[in-house]
């Protein structure tokens, strides 16, 4: 078998993202979310369809933008902002849920909302089995309660993930460019027969 040629210099790594720690978060989220409208939202509802749209957007937008970062960082950027914008409609989608059902959004200093934060649940099993643990633990937390303030809690922690992606994105395109200047630098050093400068994508 013949030996692989080296890499161009032109292309840097891209993808990465099953390590990103948003994409987690969002990726479970949206294997949750599909769990919560089969179960809660009428099969002919609008909200249903919208949320699971809304939920694999603010996936799916994540994993694309990291292969895209290769050739474009303003295209990498553009599609987190859109997982941004898909999580915050998830979001108020699940609020709506529990306004409308007349159910408690759970405030900030609850500890079982932190009790959720901290046991960074890995896949969905483990989540509906959390959920089923803390209404027999707080009867008075209804089913319906617990999963709606689960969808909403995960979208808001998605949503800070993306954001704080989307500030080292900014900070990395100012730092290093884009992909035209790395065209620039990598075929300037060929022709000069140094190493490029390590312009960003």
């Amino acid at each position: 078998m013949p030996e692989r040629p080296p890499n161009s210099k032109v292309f840097p790594k891209s993808g990465g993202f099953e390590k990103l720690v948003g994409y987690q978060v969002a990726e479970l989220l949206y294997d949750f979310t599909m769990r919560f409208v089969a179960k809660f939202i009428r099969p002919d509802s609008r909200t249903r369809d919208q949320m699971e749209q809304a939920a694999r957007s603010g996936s799916r937008n994540i994993s694309e933008g990291s292969v895209f970062s290769a050739t474009s960082k303003k295209l990498e950027m553009n599609l987190t902002n859109v997982a941004k914008a898909s999580q915050t409609e998830l979001r108020k989608d699940y609020l709506a849920f529990l306004r409308q059902n007349k159910l408690k959004e759970w405030p900030s200093d609850d500890p079982v909302r932190q009790e959720l934060i901290d046991k960074r649940h890995k896949d969905v099993d483990s989540l509906i089995r959390w959920c089923k643990e803390v209404h027999q633990r707080f009867p008075e937390r209804s089913i319906p309660e617990v999963a709606g303030n689960i969808g909403s809690i995960l979208s808001n922690v998605a949503m800070a993930m993306l954001d704080r992606q989307l500030q080292r994105l900014g900070r990395d395109f100012e730092a290093n460019g884009g992909f035209g200047e790395r065209l620039y630098e990598v075929r300037k050093a060929r022709k000069n027969g140094s190493p490029p400068n390590g312009a960003g994508a």
